[in-house]
Parts: C-alpha cells; sequence; structure tokens
C-alpha cells in the first residue's frame, strides 16, 4: 500500500514537470557568450593556419579535420576580381552522412536582434559571398548524442589580408536554437 501511495504523488509531479518543458530537453548548461575569431583563406595563407569553423569547436585546421561547418576563402572571378565567400562542407564536396547539412543563412537584423536560429533555409552546397558588417546564422553537421545540429549567429567584422574577422555568438546546448547571451531558453 505504501508503494502504491508513494507512486500516485510521484506521477502527477513527473507529468507536469513533462508538460512545462515544451521542447522536450533537458535544462541548457553552457552560456552562450560573445566571442571575437579570425580564419585565414583555404589559398594563399599557411598551412599552420585555422581556415574552418567549427561551432563546437572554434577555428579549425583543415588539413587535419573535416569536423567543421564552413571553410574561408577568397577566389578570383572570371572578370579578374576577387570575392571573399564562406564555403559549408558540401560546396567543397565534403557531405556527410546525416541528413542534415551545414549550412549557412544571410540574416537582415542587427547581430543583437538574431534571438533565434530558424530551422530550414539554409545554403548548404554553395559558396556564399560576404561583405563587412554582414550577419549570418550558422547551422552545424550533427554533433550532438540526440541527433541535432547546433546554432550560432555571426557578423562579419573586418578583412585584413587573407583573413576575415568575425563576431559569434555560438549556442553549445544540443537542440537549442537561442541566440542571445547567457543561457538559452529555448
Amino acid at each position: 500500500m505504501r508503494t502504491i501511495r508513494g507512486l500516485s504523488v510521484l506521477v502527477p509531479l513527473a507529468l507536469a514537470a513533462a508538460c512545462s518543458d515544451s521542447n522536450s530537453l533537458g535544462d541548457p548548461t553552457e552560456q552562450n557568450v560573445v566571442d571575437t575569431m579570425t580564419i585565414g583563406a583555404l589559398e594563399g595563407t599557411p598551412i599552420s593556419t585555422p581556415s574552418g569553423y567549427s561551432i563546437s569547436s572554434g577555428p579549425v585546421r583543415t588539413d587535419q579535420t573535416t569536423q567543421f561547418e564552413f571553410a574561408y576563402n577568397i577566389r578570383r572571378l572570371d572578370d579578374g576580381t576577387y570575392q571573399r565567400v564562406l564555403l559549408p562542407l558540401a560546396a567543397l564536396g565534403l557531405t556527410g552522412t546525416n541528413q542534415v547539412e551545414p549550412g549557412l543563412q544571410r540574416r537582415e537584423e542587427s547581430f543583437d536582434d538574431i534571438t533565434h536560429a530558424p530551422s530550414n533555409g539554409y545554403v548548404s552546397d554553395s559558396a556564399v559571398p560576404v561583405q563587412l558588417g554582414e550577419r549570418y546564422v550558422v547551422r552545424s553537421r550533427v554533433v550532438c548524442s540526440i541527433g541535432v545540429p547546433l546554432y550560432a549567429k555571426l557578423q562579419i567584422l573586418g578583412f585584413q589580408d587573407s583573413t576575415v574577422t568575425f563576431q559569434v555568438l555560438a549556442d553549445q546546448n544540443c537542440g537549442f536554437k537561442g541566440l542571445l547571451p547567457g543561457l538559452p531558453a529555448d
């Protein structure tokens, strides 16, 4: 009898807790913070210069891993001009085995006004031309054990020689899409 009475109290509490979490995720544990990163072009920089960016680990050397969301390059166009681009993995011919490819989505709102990552609409299979001041939301490859990507927002701050510098806020909490500083709510 005592066990049944104890369960009758615990079951409603568990149901109430489950219903209060609309996204079925645990509580976030990682604070979202804004950081500044610099990466070099795939061509024209020393091989030791990181040319890729991973939401989960930051700048990476593309000669050592394919575990990144995009790489940076400066490409020469047919008319002799140059274009600075971010290249998602599939644009580099590096497709994954899962259904979600890393991608970028250009945004018009200010960096601070980008508060949430959308689920769809990412460019994942072609070069994304970038210019000073532009803002993007980035979706990672699937890196979480629950089978979902991570999300980040970035703004291009500057170009110098063969490098690009950007500010970024990466949400390291699996399943969360909140892009404001602090613990994400969703």
